[in-house]
């Protein structure tokens, strides 16, 4: 089992935002999860990476036999978790590179295996860059300044096949993306984490994510509780009828 998550709460500023959420992710398995605003599907996410002030007060989650509310969120990234924001950072002053080989080298390290040399990791960034369309040029930019939405997306899934983890979380992905760069991040996702050893927990709002990224699980988040898991189907029942007749039913 890769990720498997029971009974989780937290809070947030005193607020109670998941109630008692539980999930299991198969090692090869794709798992989206859909749900209206407000329901905690990125404060889901924020928890697992170990965002500060996302407060676990019960529950528990196992990332590969480890428990993930020990590891700080370094420790969660080193043993190959990653978090794919919803609205991704700018670092001004930092290129891309320079962010992405440190990053890298760091995990590497954490894993006790040697750092890339600069050549090794520019072959590896051009090739990671050209699955998602984007630029070498980009990325001797610094860390998302002056991207729009789409190039932040696109850079960031980069990022993902440079670090190549086992469990990525994606939290709302496909947010502010026209069709071809819809297209474009929904083949790199495919082409970086469709192998074996690895799996996927999409977050989105919408179902034109799953048209690219065809999951095998469907949940739906409401108030803090997954209440509802399917196929692939159930993603365009929730497109059809809106998620307040199938929470509803």
């Amino acid at each position: 089992m890769m990720l498997t998550i029971d009974n989780l709460t937290n809070e947030i500023d005193g607020k109670k935002i998941l109630k008692g959420l539980s999930l299991s992710i198969n090692t090869g398995e794709i798992h989206a999860i859909m749900g209206p605003n407000g329901a905690g599907k990125s404060t889901l996410a924020y928890t697992l990476g170990g965002r500060p002030g996302y407060e676990v007060t019960g529950g528990s989650a196992t990332f590969e036999g480890q428990d993930l509310f020990e590891l700080e969120p370094y420790e969660r990234a080193a043993a190959g978790l990653f978090l794919g924001f919803q609205y991704p950072v700018e670092i001004p002053g930092v290129s891309n590179l320079q962010f992405l080989r440190e990053s890298l080298n760091s995990q590497r390290k954490a894993r006790g295996q040697e750092p890339l040399s600069g050549g090794e990791f520019i072959k590896l960034a051009k090739e990671k860059a050209g699955l998602l369309g984007l630029d070498m040029e980009m990325l001797k930019r610094p860390v998302n300044v002056g991207f729009s939405g789409g190039e932040k997306k696109r850079a960031e899934m980069v990022q993902m096949g440079i670090l190549d983890p086992k469990l990525a979380i994606l939290d709302e992905t496909d947010s502010g993306l026209d069709i071809d760069a819809l297209k474009i991040v929904g083949s790199g996702i495919n082409a970086i984490m469709r192998k074996p050893g690895k799996a996927v927990l999409l977050i989105t709002h919408y179902q034109r994510l799953l048209d690219y990224v065809k999951p095998d699980y469907v949940h739906v988040l409401a108030a803090g509780r997954i209440v509802k898991s399917g196929g692939p189907e159930l993603a365009l029942e929730l497109e059809r009828e809106g998620y307040a007749e199938v929470v509803a039913a």
